[in-house]
């Protein structure tokens, strides 16, 4: 009875002061986008053309991490919990061409090629691991796209990582396991959500879809296995997806935070808390997912402060403490990059449920 009196307590305060709806602190990070964030809080994405370490004070001391020779822009997509940071230095072209870059941290400049696929041209580097393996996709220009584990000490060796049967596969993300996600196709066209063999033997293994959808694409893999991305429905519209690693089939649609709205889940931390992206009526929320599938989603603009005047669009990576990088509009409807960090609960909040729950003890007495 005490306990029920208790809870009964706790929830009538937090609705009242309206203090649990705030449950992050926004932190405005200056022009661009935060792709990656590690568990030391280092976040890099891009900033004015320029693979960008992030300043995650938003003292705007952003680092700019410099390109590869020949190349007048870059993009950093990945930071691992040493420090390492991979992407590509690129130029705008049509067709695009850009090349795998292993990012030197102090901005100097001494960025490393990581070389592509043999008779391939270009090639993006999107995931490093704790170990330094890194995985991406090599390419010619629209065609011939091929997953590949890079080399960073030799570029020969490069492998890659095959496809479903098709001439289509791009890696996306590498977890402390070595295992690697991402998409490919089948010999028929159809692309799906891939767990790829890392020896580059081509056991890949199709993730599937889920019912009345037809393709489908993975995008962040955890140290757990768990793996999510998005299902497709041959129309344009992607739905968050929760993957069965084994292939089986039983994937688990996330929805999104309103009835039939649309979305793609971009990352899951090893907590299984997942992040992405959601599409009602034609708008973009940053989404925090409710992994059940249950639909408890959260749009994350609705748990800042609302004097913030941010808009919040993409969610693209979570780290293990719950902090969340993405991008945004801000109150000067500036496109820019920001940091959501959990709030934690006020000690005034435990002070009162011991407090309680001394008293009705007491009382019980």
């Amino acid at each position: 009875m005490w306990q029920m009196m208790v809870v009964g307590f706790f929830c009538g305060l937090s609705s009242s002061t309206g203090i649990a709806e705030i449950q992050y602190t926004l932190i405005d990070l200056g022009p661009g986008v935060a792709w990656s964030i590690n568990n030391l809080g280092q976040i890099v994405g891009e900033s004015n053309g320029h693979a960008t370490l992030f300043d995650s004070t938003g003292n705007g001391n952003n680092l700019y991490l410099g390109t590869l020779q020949g190349f007048s822009n870059s993009a950093a997509f990945s930071i691992n919990n040493h420090g390492q940071m991979v992407g590509e230095g690129y130029y705008n072209s049509y067709p695009p061409a850009s090349k795998a870059a292993l990012f030197d941290p102090t901005g100097n400049g001494n960025n490393a090629y990581l070389g592509t696929l043999s008779g391939l041209t270009s090639s993006i580097a999107n995931s490093i691991n704790d170990y330094g393996q890194i995985t991406g996709t090599s390419y010619n220009g629209w065609y011939n796209h091929s997953a590949i584990l890079f080399d960073p000490a030799e570029s020969d060796n490069n492998i890659s990582l095959g496809t479903l049967g098709g001439n289509y596969s791009s890696a996306r993300c590498i977890n402390n396991s070595g295992q690697i996600v991402g998409q490919a196709n089948d010999s028929a066209g159809h692309y799906y959500a891939t767990l790829f063999d890392a020896s580059g033997e081509g056991n890949n293994i199709n993730l599937g879809t889920t019912t009345g959808t037809i393709g489908s694409y993975a995008r962040s893999i955890n140290d757990q296995g768990q793996i999510v991305g998005a299902v497709s429905d041959g129309m344009g519209n992607t739905y968050a997806a929760l993957f069965d690693p084994s292939g089986n089939g039983n994937n688990i649609t996330l929805g999104g935070v309103n009835r039939g709205s649309y979305g793609e889940a971009r990352s899951i931390n090893n907590l299984g808390q997942i992040v992405g992206t959601t599409y009602p009526g034609g708008n973009k929320y940053a989404t925090l997912f409710d992994a059940t599938g249950n639909g408890n989603n959260i749009k994350l603009i609705d748990v800042i402060a609302p004097s913030s005047g941010w808009f919040l669009q993409h969610a693209y990576d979570i780290n293990d403490h719950g902090w969340i990088v993405g991008q945004g509009i801000n109150s000067k409807a500036q496109l820019e990059a920001f940091l959501l960090i959990p709030i934690p609960e006020p000690a005034t909040f435990s002070l009162l449920i011991f407090g309680g729950l001394a008293l009705l003890r007491r009382r019980k007495i």
